[in-house]
């Protein structure tokens, strides 16, 4: 599986820490310049700090990146977390960085596109912009870990969520909602 993994400047690094730690085969990171401010701020680390867990890094301005084009096919595109500036920039067709131009990619090439967005709450522009990517086939995922097996830790919190996500690759790693009840 090959999977690209964008990081942008809406709060969540962890999120983005976690998917990158369990998501399994070759991982290829895109981190925007307000992505390295969170990694930064949150985690208090840098994006080198990020290459054990990808088999490689791509600069968000470098247009000329295999991702940038649709010759170069990949499993899926996972932003975590998504601002509500780059879900825009995606819903409107711009792709003015490599992390928008790898979406726009997604969506022309019908490679899966998961948008995990980190903004509470959320505006009605905002709304229609996730709307309208999700009828372009986006699948947004609200970053809203699940409650239901009672996560003791935050680190539960966070892998509660992340496994979702990894689930939307067809990775299966977590516990689901009465999953003993449907063995």
């Amino acid at each position: 599986m090959r999977t690209v993994v964008g990081i942008t400047g809406s709060s969540g690094a962890v999120f983005a820490l976690d998917f990158l730690r369990k998501c399994p085969d070759k991982k290829y990171l895109i981190v925007s310049s307000w992505g390295k401010v969170l990694l930064r701020d949150e985690l208090n680390m840098g994006e080198k700090e990020l290459k054990p867990y990808v088999t490689r890094s791509f600069s968000d301005d470098d247009l000329t990146a295999p991702t940038a084009s649709g010759s170069n096919a990949m499993d899926a595109f996972v932003i975590i977390p998504a601002s509500t500036s780059t879900i825009g920039k995606i819903a409107s067709g711009i792709g003015d960085t490599l992390i928008t131009r790898t979406a726009q990619v997604c969506l022309k090439e019908r490679f899966k596109l998961i948008i995990c967005v980190r903004e509470t709450p959320l505006s009605t522009v905002s709304l229609e912009q996730c709307a309208r990517l999700s009828s372009y086939g986006a699948i947004i995922m609200p970053i809203s870990p699940p409650m239901y097996y009672l996560p003791g830790t935050v680190d539960a919190y966070v892998g509660a969520f992340t496994d979702r996500v990894l689930a939307q690759l067809g990775v299966r790693t977590g516990k689901g909602w009465r999953s003993e009840d449907f063995g």
